[in-house]
């Protein structure tokens, strides 16, 4: 399969998008379902500006509560965020919202909606070039794919978290029967309620590819793992 880089970021040739499928584990290795996380490339045309369109895809749980998360981002050429939209479904609680990013304004307006309908609107204090999440990690393997690690900075989801990477030195990763060398990597996140460290791997691919993270939760520690 031909690759192109863009930016000293690879990805698939223009016109194809780069789908990488995961299993969410418990620490047993016991699957409690998979996430698709799927980016392109948007190669702009006379009403649009060319940029990057991501989505990430959850359908896991355990009997009698169910998880299925979507969020889809679209971004400019540099991985500044344009919009954000979630939709969640947790047990019988399910939300939906929107995160619109004004960059001349410094801001970003949080939408809950119902269907169609805003309920509310909320406003956010962001940088002129803001990242939600979906962004922030494409933004990241850029950065890794051209010898940096990326400094903190804020990333929205909902509210405004801040995100510090520290490199923790090269390991090796087992998915399914391979085996490869990965980067490895500590990332504290700290929002107004919360505080959390993942462990983060990358392939050291031309692409960053990510190969697994770390989630630890009261109930346990969760590995979301690439398939092969």
């Amino acid at each position: 399969m031909k690759y192109t880089l863009l930016l000293g970021f690879a990805f698939l040739a223009s016109g194809s998008a780069e789908t990488l499928h995961y299993s969410v584990n418990w620490p047993s290795g016991l699957s409690l379902g998979e996430a698709t996380l799927r980016s392109d490339q948007i190669a702009g045309g006379t009403a649009s500006e060319p940029g990057w369109d991501f989505d990430l895809n959850l359908d896991a749980g355990v009997p009698g509560f169910a998880i299925r998360d979507q969020y889809h981002s679209t971004a400019n050429i540099d991985f500044c965020s344009g919009q954000l939209d979630k939709k969640t479904a947790h047990g019988t609680h399910t939300g939906q919202e929107r995160v619109i990013f004004d960059p001349s304004k410094n801001t970003a307006t949080r939408e809950t909606l119902r269907g169609a309908q805003v309920a509310g609107t909320s406003q956010l204090s962001v940088p002129s070039c803001a990242r939600d999440v979906l962004t922030l990690l494409q933004f990241v393997r850029r950065e890794l794919a051209q010898g940096r690690l990326p400094s903190q900075q804020p990333a929205v989801l909902g509210a405004v978290y801040q995100m510090r990477l520290e490199y923790l030195g090269t390991t090796p990763v087992r998915l399914g029967n391979q085996q490869t060398d990965a980067d490895r990597f500590r990332a504290s996140i700290k929002g107004p309620a919360s505080d959390l460290t993942l462990e983060l791997f990358f392939a050291r691919d031309a692409a960053r590819t990510p190969l697994m993270v770390k989630i630890p939760l009261a109930l346990a520690t969760f590995t979301v793992e690439l398939i092969p």
